[in-house]
């Protein structure tokens, strides 16, 4: 579970009756993209035949360069977490990460479970006497990449769910 239960408007639309614009919603696409990328080769170790999780984030990106509809990003969310389903551990997560990060073209607030699904792939990728290190490391490297339009947002909102979302955005 990475949603709350009621909607956060600030990441709904301002068309939809939120306070999101466009522009800012592009820009917490890009991060998740971000986000998943960075562990992308935690899946793609595992199943290098499979393009599912970075097709994923090209679409994720596509949708925010207005080369795809935010019908076509959601679909291959769904694609790259089927890619996960059967899968354990950092493989597991980087795909959901991926997933996740593509989906933020429908709803904005999967930006967090782009990003907590990196980090718990990067916790997964290390023995668990690294674990912790490790992902408070990979949190890091994520706020170092958030833009600054949407810097208080995110940081709010990993501040708001992290309970929610495993508690890994304790870095």
């Amino acid at each position: 579970m990475i949603l709350p239960k009621v909607r956060d408007p600030r990441f709904v639309t301002v068309r939809r009756g939120g306070t999101l614009t466009d522009a800012d919603h592009r820009l917490l696409a890009l991060w998740a993209a971000d986000c998943a990328e960075h562990v992308l080769g935690l899946f793609e170790s595992a199943r290098p035949e499979d393009p599912r999780p970075r097709r994923a984030i090209e679409h994720a990106r596509a949708w925010v360069r207005g080369e795809v509809r935010m019908m076509e990003a959601r679909a291959a969310g769904g694609h790259a977490m089927g890619a996960a389903r059967d899968l354990r551990g950092a493989a597991r997560h980087a795909a959901y990460a991926a997933g996740q990060a593509a989906v933020v073209a429908h709803v904005a607030a999967h930006e967090l479970g782009a990003a907590a699904y990196a980090i718990k792939a990067a916790r997964a990728a290390v023995p668990a006497h690294e674990s912790t290190a490790a992902g408070r490391l990979e949190c890091r490297w994520q706020r170092d990449r958030l833009p600054e339009a949407v810097r208080d947002l995110v940081l709010d909102d990993q501040r708001l769910r992290n309970d929610i979302c495993w508690s890994v955005f304790g870095c």
